[in-house]
């Protein structure tokens, strides 16, 4: 075991977190889980969502017989939807092709959906006691510092560098304490911001911190202005509390998740009425609402919502992927997966003269 390796496992044992949901009772389906949800998110952010999933679906069978949209409600909130899609394909296939136990094979792992290298290394490692690197987010910190290896770490030449660093650092014995000992370092003092440099177990050979240089690292992503695009929803609603949503077509970021009538700006409210049919003899009133900004990671989304009044025909105009259901019940019971940009625009219809 190499100096660095023996140093984390050390400072791990001695100071790292040990009580978060997903290092208690250790299976693959929980590390799973938590490293899908871990991407790109804050874990104060994970733990609620994580127990809830964990109290609806405890075990692989049970989230391979539900269905998606129960799935994508629990998922509400959390962002990057096509993770809650993965786990769901995948866990269907854990089922169906391996007997609902997750290979023990890093090739066969990085081929279900949703699962990269760095995944597939945690399920590996922390579960199964099986050695394999990580590279997830706050590793390519700790290393990058450490090795003051220069440039985005995403791009292709300086990724293949990093890995080539993570398996010469990743040891033969105790890899399960390596693994969790790296990962926390990054998360709790080689931070993004404000890192704690003088408490960290390695700053006496980091070359960051040496050479008093530790905001160089990582390099920053080389900026692309990001184009804008733009939308409207139309939120059909009535005076009991009833709200008409949409079930998204299955492509873009927020397939499968339910909204209001997402279409091009240059829609007419006409043709919206048409397509759904409802007589515009039912419709009270006409509301167009402030247009917001919704920021994904390739592009700005500027949306206008457009709030209807209508006079509803008991369940006239409801088809498998239109349905009326309360504002109150999606809301407050995520019944249904939401987007975020929809949930604002259903939170103003409790501020009516906000709107």
């Amino acid at each position: 075991m190499d100096w660095f390796a023996n140093r984390l496992i050390k400072w791990h044992e001695a100071h790292g977190r040990k009580n978060l949901p997903w290092q208690r009772d250790i299976t693959p389906y929980r590390v799973w889980l938590s490293e899908i949800m871990l991407q790109q998110t804050q874990v104060t952010t994970v733990i609620p969502y994580f127990e809830r999933f964990l109290n609806r679906f405890p075990d692989i069978e049970e989230l391979s017989k539900s269905d998606l949209n129960e799935v994508l409600g629990l998922w509400s909130g959390l962002g990057y939807y096509a993770r809650a899609r993965n786990i769901h394909k995948t866990a269907r296939l854990i089922v169906s092709e391996f007997d609902s136990r997750f290979p023990h094979n890093l090739d066969l792992l990085m081929q279900l959906p949703g699962i990269g290298r760095s995944t597939a290394g945690a399920i590996l490692s922390i579960s199964m006691n099986i050695p394999a690197p990580i590279l997830d987010g706050n590793v390519k910190r700790v290393l990058t510092r450490f090795h003051t290896i220069k440039g985005y770490p995403e791009l292709s030449e300086i990724k293949k560098k990093l890995w080539e660093v993570a398996e010469s650092h990743t040891p033969n014995t105790q890899f399960q304490k390596y693994t969790q000992a790296i990962m926390d370092l990054g998360a709790t003092l080689c931070s993004r911001t404000i890192p704690r440099c003088e408490a960290c177990p390695i700053n006496s050979k980091c070359g960051a911190f040496k050479e008093d240089d530790i905001e160089t690292y990582p390099g920053k992503k080389p900026k692309k202005i990001k184009p804008i695009r733009s939308t409207r929803f139309f939120i059909f609603f009535d005076n009991s509390g009833g709200i008409l949503i949409e079930q998204r077509k299955s492509e873009g970021v927020w397939q499968g998740l339910w909204g209001g009538l997402q279409r091009e700006t240059q829609t007419d409210l006409n043709e919206v009425l048409s397509e759904i049919g409802i007589s515009p003899q039912r419709i009270l009133s006409i509301e167009f609402g402030d247009k917001f900004r919704h920021t994904f990671s390739h592009y700005h989304l500027d949306i206008e919502p457009v709030f209807v009044s209508v006079k509803r025909e008991l369940d006239k105009f409801e088809s498998a992927s239109l349905i009326w259901t309360s504002l109150e019940s999606l809301l407050n019971k995520q019944e249904l997966g939401i987007s975020r940009a929809d949930q604002l625009v259903f939170e103003s219809l409790n501020k009516p003269a906000e709107k």
